[in-house]
């Protein structure tokens, strides 16, 4: 049978770019009316929000009375009698606090007006100093320039005094306008109380009719969302309660001892500021420091009270919180300061303390319905980009400095072999993936070749094997979460035998050869695979594709080989050409052991003994550890250590040692990565 075309197949072409399709002209015009709905619907739409994250905070509490054997009713009643409870005295503690700032602000204001007029000294005095100086060199005398502004207000026109009087008030109009700022935000409360009950009452049923409104078709995938958001928001507000009632007794106690009067009242605000992203604790620190700004003749007390603040949130917002919430939101920093400003352009101040819960939600929402997961990749914590994908995209980038860094990262709790077969060679797949489809130009294709080599050899000094268990767990818990979520597979256990315990068919500088196939990017993994061999006690070289063609492997050096490993990370079409690759190497090297490795995490289709046969090798992989085991157990059949098995036997070769491989038994046979 003559042996085929070798020439490379055309790539294909990579369609153009579509334009914007009705369903997402549909999705854009979706989320336009649904923006203007809150917006022009947050008279309604806030109480009944502030309502449901209410029954989240209070879930919890519920459920810990109903475990008390509490009736239902009961529990949710004591709940919320003990939110209204929390509120009102924390509302009492902060009246009477004011109550007696208020009656001592005559005792501040000769301080006050002090610190003023040497602020004032200090900026404005010191440029109508300037300004003086500058007349002065420009010939104009204070004198000339008071007598100048006298004539000029002199020739001005007089202004005449008009005075409008307002039409009487009668007793309606004055009964509203000083009920309503009164009645209008106890309306609100109390449509909050009545909904926060209804929900905690009615919580089973709600979310049974959510499940059949959003999600009936999938009860599995919606019932995870619903627990996964409450689960979420109630332990963040009960872990945030907790941290910012510490953060207010801490503040309670410090300005106390500097001396702040009131100090009860900026420790509850600080309390309730901190709910507030970002600007609640500034404003909190801000608030007792002007206080002690008018209270202490100097600026001692100033300076300890910012002092105090800066101390206390570093502590808590830079150590506490990532360590008790740890990834408790699921919502990247950034989100955070987007969603704070979006919430309160959308619903002012009460936007701005609902905008974490209410991102969260939609978070949550992304991560369990395909449609919305944008929200997810936006504003969720989890890294947008897989090792994976982050290695090909520095690749892309040619960045290899950083893929280098990312390696060594990965390499503080996995072996070498781990990060090859789990982070480079998919990040190479998906390489000859886009080559193939004629996404990858040809320079670009050969650019990632070389940056493959030049990682490779950089990472020539990390030995292959697994770290230490407590090393291990260190870098898993300072790593992030994509990089937890590879797998850290062993190393290879097996070494191969050292010295004159090899078989004299082991013992060249170079027992294996590590053969190219005809991918650009073959040649890189044949590197990798090579370098592991060399660590394992297995010395290798790579030869490419070109150097086993029919043309030149009667020029092959086949001095010292003990063994053939053919590296593939895609193979197209018909699986003979590399039928008659193994072919041509078998009839080269009688005596040596093939080994064909498909690396594609699957395995591709090498688990078909039909394509075995075809395909007519000793041995194969479908990853790097299985190659390098394979080799290490090889060396030690062939030095005798090891009882060797036959090839049948282990039912890992199509064809024996000696045997002549089995004709293709279907041409048309596929074999796809």
């Amino acid at each position: 049978m003559s042996e085929p075309d070798s020439t490379t197949r055309a790539p294909a072409a990579v369609a153009p770019a579509e334009t914007p399709g009705l369903s997402g002209l549909l999705s854009l015009a979706v989320a336009v009316v649904v923006i203007a709905a809150l917006y022009f619907a947050r008279e309604v739409l806030l109480p009944i929000t502030v309502a449901v994250i209410l029954s989240f905070m209070l879930a919890p509490l519920v459920s810990r009375f109903q475990r008390w054997h509490l009736p239902h009713v009961a529990a949710v009643l004591l709940a919320v009698l003990i939110a209204i409870g929390v509120v009102a005295g924390i509302a009492g503690v902060i009246g009477t606090q004011v109550a007696g700032i208020a009656a001592d602000i005559p005792q501040y204001q000769a301080t006050i007006k002090r610190k003023v007029s040497a602020v004032e000294t200090m900026t404005t005095g010191r440029l109508r100093g300037l300004t003086q100086r500058l007349d002065a060199q420009m010939g104009r005398t204070p004198a000339a320039a008071n007598e100048e502004s006298a004539q000029a207000a002199s020739n001005a026109p007089k202004a005449q005094l008009v005075q409008v009087e307002p039409p009487p008030t009668s007793a309606m109009e004055l009964a509203k306008t000083v009920l309503e700022p009164v009645l209008s935000p106890l309306a609100t409360l109390f449509i909050v109380l009545i909904v926060t009950i209804f929900v905690l009452m009615q919580r089973e049923d709600l979310r049974d009719r959510m499940i059949r409104l959003f999600g009936s078709n999938d009860l599995q995938r919606t019932t995870v969302a619903l627990d996964d958001a409450g689960h979420r928001l109630g332990r963040y507000y009960l872990s945030q309660l907790a941290i910012n009632a510490s953060f207010g007794v801490v503040a309670t106690v410090g300005l106390y001892f500097i001396g702040v009067p009131s100090a009860a009242l900026w420790g509850v605000t600080s309390a309730v500021l901190r709910f507030v992203p970002y600007i609640g604790p500034v404003i909190a620190a801000v608030l007792p420091a002007a206080l002690a700004a008018a209270v202490d003749p100097g600026w001692t007390q100033v300076i300890e009270v910012i002092g105090l603040y800066l101390v206390v949130e570093t502590i808590t917002g830079q150590f506490l919180e990532p360590m008790i919430f740890g990834h408790l939101t699921g919502l990247s920093p950034a989100a955070v300061v987007i969603a704070a400003i979006f919430w309160t352009w959308l619903w002012g101040p009460v936007g701005l303390l609902l905008s974490t819960p209410l991102t969260l939600c939609l978070v949550v929402l992304g991560r369990h319905v395909q449609r919305l997961e944008f929200f997810d990749v936006m504003l969720g914590d989890r890294p947008a980009l897989t090792p994976v994908e982050n290695f090909y995209q520095r690749m892309l980038a040619d960045d290899p400095d950083e893929t280098q860094a990312q390696a060594e990262t990965l390499l503080k709790d996995r072996s070498l072999t781990a990060y090859y077969d789990e982070v480079a060679l998919k990040g190479l797949q998906l390489a000859a993936n886009d080559a193939l489809r004629g996404a990858l130009p040809a320079d670009k294709v050969h650019k990632i070749n070389d940056n493959v080599k030049a990682l490779i050899g950089d990472l020539a000094s990390h030995e292959d094997r697994d770290p230490h268990p407590k090393d291990k767990a260190a870098a898993r818990a300072e790593a992030t979460i994509a990089e937890r979520e590879v797998p850290t597979p062993s190393a290879p256990k097996p070494d191969a035998p050292e010295g004159d315990a090899l078989a004299a068919s082991w013992r060249g500088e170079h027992p294996v050869l590590c053969i190219a196939g005809k991918g650009p990017l073959d040649e890189a993994a044949s590197a990798m695979l090579a370098q592991l061999l060399g660590k394992h006690g297995l010395g290798a070289r790579v030869e490419g594709y070109g150097a086993a063609s029919r043309q030149s492997i009667g020029a092959l050096d086949t001095s010292g080989v003990a063994m053939v490993c053919i590296s593939y990370l895609e193979i197209s079409g018909s699986p003979s050409g590399l039928h008659y690759l193994v072919r041509r190497l078998r009839t080269r090297l009688p005596q040596a052991r093939i080994l064909v490795g498909l690396w594609p995490a699957d395995g591709g289709d090498f688990d078909d003994e039909r394509i075995r046969n075809v395909v007519g090798a000793d041995l194969y992989a479908s990853n790097l550890k299985d190659a390098v085991t394979a080799c290490v157990k090889a060396a030690h059949e062939d030095s005798g250590t090891v009882p060797r098995e036959k090839a049948d036997d282990t039912g890992k070769g199509g064809a024996g040692k000696h045997e002549a491989p089995a004709e293709p038994q279907n041409e048309g046979l596929k074999l796809t990565a």
